[in-house]
């Protein structure tokens, strides 16, 4: 299952059925988990974890030092989880002792071409980055949520679960739950109400996140008033309650 043109360094742990391709360099402390495929050309330098049944494509490069001036060849780390699509030119880093010594992705995610992400990022699951996308470092992306192509995202910003980017977004503040940005300046241009369908919400949550929308952004109140006003939505609907939560923990302000 590993090609004969493949280096792979004998202190990596690996499945038995891991398929590397040739020309691909795996480092020590490299684990890799059982079903996962690796294309031809891929560099990985550990310390990193891979999951099970994960695809990543030729010429990836996963788990190099981070690109930042204070790291000083400490051991940090970057976690997959499973079943995840990383495609062509995808650069993934481990992360710095400035926050949690670790870049951790989840499950199921789709890491299109170019995609870029940064140290200390943590991604949630079934999250899609399109092509050209890019992470600076200590990025927060929740489930489900998704950057269309080259969308551009400020360090230390979180990204709500069902918020929507449009290609060529820079995001600089924290995206809501639910909420659809884009344009430049990127804006907010009302909710992800497809994304909800499709998740399974209800039309009566999407209604009250809707109303949500209305009073965070067309009633011109402070952010605290916003959320205190839209408290008295939150035991209606599990989508109030996490957009509440989300806001209650921002960290640079939210894109308005």
């Amino acid at each position: 299952m590993i090609d004969a043109k493949a280096i792979v360094d004998i202190k990596a742990e690996i499945a038995e059925d891991v398929q590397i391709g040739p020309f691909s360099v795996i480092g020590a402390d490299v684990t890799i988990g059982s079903g996962t495929v690796i294309g031809p050309h891929v560099v990985m330098k550990g310390p990193v974890t891979i999951g099970k049944d994960n695809h990543i494509y030729q010429f990836t490069s996963i788990g190099e030092d981070p690109q930042d001036k204070k790291y000083a060849d400490e051991k940090t780390s970057l976690v997959i989880g499973d079943r995840n699509v990383i495609r062509e030119f995808a650069t993934l880093h481990r992360g710095t002792l400035q926050d949690h010594a670790e870049t951790r992705i989840g499950d199921d995610n789709l890491f299109m071409a170019y995609t870029h992400v940064a140290h200390d990022c943590v991604i949630g699951n079934n999250v899609i980055m399109a092509n050209g996308a890019s992470l600076a470092g200590h990025v927060h992306l929740c489930d489900n949520s998704i950057l269309g192509g080259f969308t551009l995202v400020h360090q230390f910003t979180q990204i709500g679960t069902f918020s929507f980017s449009a290609m060529g977004s820079a995001i600089t503040q924290d995206v809501p739950p639910y909420v659809m940005v884009g344009g430049r300046p990127t804006r907010p241009h009302g909710i992800n109400s497809v994304g909800m369908e499709r998740s399974g919400s209800s039309p009566e949550a999407t209604r009250l996140i809707r109303k949500a929308y209305k009073i965070l952004y067309k009633n011109n109140l402070r952010l605290e008033d916003a959320i205190e006003e839209m408290e008295d939505l939150a035991g209606e609907c599990d989508e109030i309650s996490n957009m509440v939560s989300f806001l209650r923990n921002v960290t640079r302000g939210i894109l308005r």
